[in-house]
């Protein structure tokens, strides 16, 4: 069996990054520098060379005017007089040679096989070595226009280039050593600057190490970091935030489930101690068992509703979505409440006229089921509880509206968390454990949508809000 390793590679860190990418950018731009001067130079010292050259051809030309005319026949031999490392070959129209240097390069063969140019473009120069000595030279052709009547004559110049050669190699050696010199300074610099920016990421990370949990209150400050850093500090306040209510939630709820677990369990300890401290006939025996049933019924919904909050609101990726009836699913509660509505003297009215959504059916049921009982158990007899669906172009609305006693305003932004009662007197035997509007929150929440309610002297309404979705 073939096993396969898959090994993960750490991100390069930040300060290596900007460092290399600091490095190539200047290494790319003294690169680009380099050629362009070398490139500069060398052309520098091709146009001196073809000016050189411009004027040994003209001196030759006037030189063999003079001998052309039956002048100086020694012309020629002092034409480049004054001029060092420069040499020319001249031959006519036949071939024959009029004068050629005693040392120097082979200008008779070079103009054999060399091509006539004109000396004005630097470009059409050629460039040789010959006996380890580079020239740069040309080929001309000298007619009658220059003045020789209607002979043809062939030069050929050339010019030692080797100290301008061994100057550019000197400069590229100096520039390949600044270009070092510059990059190791470069490196440096650029290491130096991405830890000295990074200090405020530094001390922020110090005071982040610092927070506990008993110092969740701690805010880091965010102009104390740099404007780039501000947007992350902000989030990372707004996140503490966040983590800092969750785990007050947490304490609160940890100590309203030892609240609320303390009562039965104390009743059940109290009620087996009074049946053991006495003989008791089968008759007594058989009523603490049924007090103590109903004990442990009333913790078997706690714990129930407890695993459905944790249900609803770690795995909201598993609804059973399916079409769901508002109004079906309102009437079908109606009849599971009757008996409960017969014996408080309270009515149950449906208003409703809505299209099919889709949501989970058992999760909607147990919301509005929570809703109902809430309203029924708070509503005066003869009174009527009224279920009102609606539905726009986005959303769907289900009201639950029952008259009585107001909900003081400061009890309303609370209502929905576990274990809140407006009315702590209110909790007696088999009303529930308070989590029935929390789980309400949940199972809307779960579903996209939202709850909320509004309470005045006469009428207490809760307004459920899901997104709109066909069936």
């Amino acid at each position: 069996m073939t096993e396969k390793f898959v090994f993960l590679r750490r991100p390069v860190s930040l300060a290596s990054r900007v460092t290399w990418l600091v490095s190539i950018a200047m290494m790319l731009v003294l690169l680009i520098f380099s050629w362009v001067s070398v490139r500069s130079l060398d052309r520098h010292f091709a146009e001196m060379d073809e000016e050189e050259l411009g004027v040994i051809a003209s001196s030759v030309i006037r030189a063999l005017i003079k001998v052309h005319d039956g002048g100086d026949t020694q012309a020629l031999r002092r034409a480049v007089r004054g001029h060092h490392g420069v040499y020319y070959y001249i031959a006519d129209a036949a071939g024959k040679t009029l004068y050629t240097p005693k040392d120097g390069p082979d200008l008779e063969r070079f103009a054999a096989s060399g091509r006539p140019v004109d000396l004005a473009d630097a470009r059409e120069m050629t460039i040789w070595e010959e006996n380890g000595v580079h020239y740069r030279g040309a080929v001309v052709r000298v007619d009658g226009d220059d003045g020789l009547g209607n002979d043809v004559y062939t030069l050929a110049v050339a010019i030692d280039i080797e100290g301008h050669l061994a100057f550019i190699k000197s400069f590229k050696r100096i520039q390949w050593w600044t270009i070092y010199v510059v990059m190791c300074i470069a490196v440096l610099v650029a290491w130096f600057a991405v830890r000295w920016g990074h200090a405020p990421i530094r001390r922020a990370n110090e005071k982040i190490r610092a927070i506990t949990s008993s110092k969740l209150h701690l805010r880091l400050n965010p102009k104390d970091v740099p404007i780039e850093l501000e947007e992350t500090i902000a989030s990372f306040n707004d996140m503490l935030g966040r983590i800092a209510d969750g785990f007050e939630q947490l304490t609160n709820f940890s100590a309203d489930i030892a609240h609320e677990l303390r009562t039965p369990v104390t009743n059940l300890t109290t009620q087996t101690e009074v049946a053991l401290g006495q003989s008791r006939s089968a008759e007594e025996y058989r009523e603490i068992l049924y007090s103590n049933l109903e004990e442990f019924e009333r913790l078997n919904r706690m714990i129930n509703d407890m695993l459905f909050l944790a249900k609803t609101e770690n795995d909201l990726d598993h609804l059973n979505l399916e079409s769901v009836d508002l109004e079906d699913t309102s009437r079908g509660l109606f009849e599971y409440f009757e008996a409960w509505v017969e014996e408080r003297g309270v009515s149950l009215e449906l208003l409703a006229r809505v299209a099919p959504i889709r949501a989970d059916r058992e999760m909607l049921r147990r919301a509005l089921s929570n809703l109902l009982s809430n309203a029924i158990r708070y509503t005066p007899s003869g009174e009527t509880v009224t279920v009102r669906l609606s539905q726009d172009g986005k959303s769907t609305t289900i009201s639950v509206e029952n008259p009585g006693k107001k909900i003081p305003t400061e009890d309303l932004p609370r209502i929905f968390n576990r274990f809140y009662r407006a009315d702590p007197s209110r909790q007696k035997k088999g009303e529930g454990a308070g989590l029935g509007l929390a789980i309400v929150k949940s199972i809307v929440e779960a579903h996209g949508g939202n709850v909320h309610v509004d309470s005045d002297e006469r009428m207490t309404r809760f307004h459920i809000s899901l997104p709109h979705s066909g069936a």
